[in-house]
């Protein structure tokens, strides 16, 4: 884990197990954390820790739980769905951020997740990624395990991060899968998940030998790196099982592998590659 610049974590939690993933980490490195749960996000309760449910819009809530708690730095953690702002009852420090980020919003998620992290910043709190409330959860530089991509994939991944680059900024998603050349989806606000239910039997389709074909994730251009990073894990795996992939490929030190030991193993017994790839093409 990097060297701590902070004293006690207040984990910002949305969707999905990265959340209790980072609280538990903390906890197993005896490293104080207070749990934000947005309302209606998480996916199960934060058993075994210090926890204050808000409404996302609850701002001067959030900020005096995270004082109150002695919370120097937060992490924002999960998917979390973009809110309908005009049915929004906001507290009053909520309200007069509202419009920022109504504004930021109509950008697109980037533009919402950067005015989020301005926003803490702006009130004392130092902000800092996932990666860093975890430790060794981002992916290595080449195959991580016994099975790697043949020239075919390389040439199949280098065609989704040309595709996901290219659409960065339109705010489009983060993934895409490519086989044999082909774009067989590209990731919008669906997730990862149902993109890869989208592809089972596609292949077939479109006579593709199968298995066949990569997803690919890497952060869009320009986007905040400590907020949203691309995340693979367990449910990952299993998709790309289902819809006859080769493999997932994704920017080395630049995406989060959930339940890393079980994410590899779960890919070696499936036959998928796991494959970080550099920065330059």
């Amino acid at each position: 884990m990097n060297m701590v610049r902070w004293n006690k974590l207040g984990i910002i939690a949305g969707g999905s197990s990265l959340p209790l993933a980072i609280a538990e980490q903390c906890q197993r490195e005896q490293k104080p954390v207070h749990i934000i749960s947005l309302k209606g996000m998480m996916d199960k309760p934060a058993e075994g820790f210090d926890c204050t449910e808000c409404d996302i819009v609850q701002a001067g809530r959030i900020f005096s739980v995270l004082r109150a708690e002695n919370c120097d730095a937060v992490v924002m953690a999960g998917n979390v769905q973009r809110p309908d702002f005009k049915s929004m009852r906001p507290d009053w420090r909520g309200t007069a951020l509202l419009a920022r980020l109504s504004a930021a919003a109509l950008k697109g998620d980037g533009a919402l997740l950067a005015t989020l992290v301005d926003v803490f910043e702006a009130e004392g709190f130092l902000v800092i990624g996932a990666e860093e409330a975890m430790g060794h959860v981002t992916p290595d530089l080449g195959a991580m395990g016994q099975i790697a991509p043949d020239e075919d994939d390389l040439h199949d991944i280098a065609k989704a991060r040309s595709v996901i680059e290219a659409l960065g900024p339109y705010d489009v998603g983060q993934g895409a899968i490519v086989a044999e050349g082909q774009v067989l989806a590209i990731e919008a606000t669906e997730g990862t998940d149902a993109m890869l239910e989208r592809c089972i039997g596609l292949q077939q389709q479109l006579s593709i030998a199968t298995p066949r074909g990569v997803l690919v994730k890497i952060p869009k251009p320009g986007q905040e790196l400590r907020v949203d990073l691309p995340t693979i894990g367990p449910l990952t795996i299993e998709g790309c099982e289902r819809a006859g992939l080769r493999g997932i490929a994704l920017k080395a030190g630049a995406a989060l592998i959930l339940e890393r030991e079980t994410t590899c193993k779960l890919a070696e017994q499936a036959g998928l590659f796991l494959y970080g790839f550099a920065n330059t093409k």
